[in-house]
C-alpha cells in the first residue's frame, strides 16, 4: 500500500504495485517520424507484461489503440493526453479515465502534459523530446524518452523526488508572512 497517495486513490496499491507509462501511441503511423527507433505495439505490450492482474498501470495519456491493453490483465487508469479524443472508446480498456491533471498526494500530481507549477512534482508525458527527462519538479515518461519501459510510482516517491517540493501551504504562509 502506498500511503502516500490519498485515500481515494490507495486501492491503486492495495494488492500490488503502481505503474505508469505514457505516450504509446500504439498502431500511430506518425511515431516513425518523431522516433525512427518507436517499436510497435507488441513489443511494448511485451516489455509490460511484466505488469500482473494485482497492479495498477496508469498511462498519462496518449494510447493509440487501446485494444492492445487488452493482453494486460492489471487494473488500468487513463489520464486523457491530447490524442484520446473520445473517452467512450476507452471505457472498453479502461477501469478508471480521469479527463486532465489529478493530484494524487499532497505533492504529486500527474498529467498528460507538463504543468508549469512548483509546488508540487508533476509526472507527465507528451514530451518526446528525449534530452528533456524532467527537473526537481518533473519526470517525463514519454515512452520514447524512457526506451518504452514503465516506472513504479512507489520507487518514484522512495527516490525522494517529493522532498524538494515546498507544499503548497507552505508557499502561501510564507507568501502571506512576506507581505506583512
Amino acid at each position: 500500500m502506498i500511503k502516500t497517495l490519498y485515500k481515494c486513490f490507495q486501492h491503486w496499491s492495495e494488492k500490488g504495485s503502481v505503474y505508469l507509462i505514457s505516450d504509446t501511441h500504439f498502431d500511430d503511423i506518425d511515431c516513425k517520424l518523431m522516433d525512427k527507433n518507436w517499436i510497435t505495439p507488441e513489443e511494448h505490450i511485451k516489455k509490460l507484461s511484466a505488469i500482473t492482474k494485482n497492479d495498477t498501470l496508469i498511462h498519462l495519456g496518449d494510447v493509440g489503440n487501446p485494444e492492445y491493453l487488452n493482453k494486460l490483465k492489471c487494473r488500468k487508469v487513463l489520464i486523457m493526453g491530447n490524442h484520446d479524443q473520445s473517452s467512450e472508446k476507452f471505457k472498453l480498456y479502461f477501469n478508471e479515465i480521469y479527463g486532465g491533471p489529478l493530484m494524487i498526494a499532497e505533492k504529486l500530481i500527474i498529467s498528460h502534459e507538463p504543468l508549469n507549477i512548483n509546488w508540487a512534482f508533476n509526472i507527465h508525458g507528451h514530451d518526446h523530446n528525449k534530452n528533456n527527462k524532467g527537473d526537481i519538479f518533473h519526470l517525463n515518461i514519454a515512452s520514447n524518452v524512457i526506451d518504452y519501459n514503465y516506472y513504479d510510482l512507489n520507487k518514484i516517491i522512495k527516490s525522494g523526488a517529493l522532498k524538494n517540493i515546498k507544499s503548497i501551504h507552505r508557499i502561501t504562509i510564507d507568501n502571506a508572512s512576506n507581505k506583512n
